[in-house]
């Protein structure tokens, strides 16, 4: 409802001064665009946990469809745009200025879809309206960020602390069918950084996650030798794949200079 609508003080980000006027312009924008969007990272996780920490841009999801939709209409205001990875990744500019329009889980290929939207977790962010990523696709949003240079394991223990009444387990094991060691590996950290908490994590879930591991323990290896590496860190694994052997489940261009990834 309007009048319980949450009010985050943006200030607290301690966003460039340079960038205020570019978010609150950009905010406006997108709701006048009516296209759908949800806006997450930082300001999603200060919603669900209130952790306030500083950030210098926007993080806009959206489903692919909807992402040319967002970039041309930004273009036809003047901004310049930028397809940084057809893959995953959009770009809005103004100056040194930008917020990324997101519309995949590259690493794994799960894209935002109408389901994201099912919920409606509303706040107000630089004196506009907006939705916010829901937590459990929060969750999926930071479970395969794992790398050298940006591990996001806390976000997700912090956000199943204190939203675990309100995430969906169900939609969640089910959109990691392919990846339900990624969640049982969460939830293991969990209930080590939480261990008067375990239960908040639903014991049906963590029993279907040990039954399935303890199938897989019977399990011949593979004849593909594999290292799925890469869905966690792109950068870390290159070595895996381009000396070592292995089969790359990612399929992502090998970065020769092994450069920080952007997100």
């Amino acid at each position: 409802m309007e009048d319980q609508l949450q009010k985050l003080d943006a200030s607290a980000f301690e966003p460039p001064p340079e960038a205020v006027d570019f978010y609150v312009e950009s905010l406006r924008l997108l709701v006048e665009s009516g296209i759908p969007f949800l806006l997450s990272g930082t300001y999603a996780l200060s919603c669900f946990t209130g952790i306030i920490r500083p950030t210098k841009d926007l993080d806009v999801f959206c489903k692919p469809s909807d992402a040319p939709k967002i970039l041309a209409f930004f273009k036809s205001k003047g901004y310049e745009i930028e397809v940084e990875d057809e893959r995953w990744i959009g770009k809005v500019w103004q100056g040194e200025n930008f917020f990324d329009v997101i519309f995949n889980i590259s690493s794994v290929s799960i894209p935002i879809t109408e389901e994201w939207f099912d919920e409606d977790y509303a706040v107000e962010v630089y004196g506009t309206r907006v939705l916010i990523t829901p937590p459990t696709q929060f969750l999926l949003s930071k479970l395969f960020l794992q790398t050298r240079y940006r591990y996001d394991g806390a976000d997700v223990a912090h956000t199943m602390l204190r939203k675990h009444d309100e995430i969906d387990w169900n939609w969640l094991l089910s959109s990691l069918e392919l990846y339900w060691e990624v969640l049982l590996i969460s939830i293991l950290n969990f209930r080590f950084i939480y261990p008067t908490e375990r239960d908040l994590v639903p014991r049906w879930l963590f029993d279907e996650l040990l039954t399935r591991l303890k199938a897989q323990a019977e399990m011949p290896p593979s004849g593909v030798k594999m290292c799925r590496g890469r869905v966690l860190s792109p950068t870390d694994y290159v070595i895996d794949v381009s000396e070592w052997g292995f089969a790359d489940v990612v399929g992502k261009g090998i970065d020769e200079k092994h450069e920080r990834p952007k997100h």
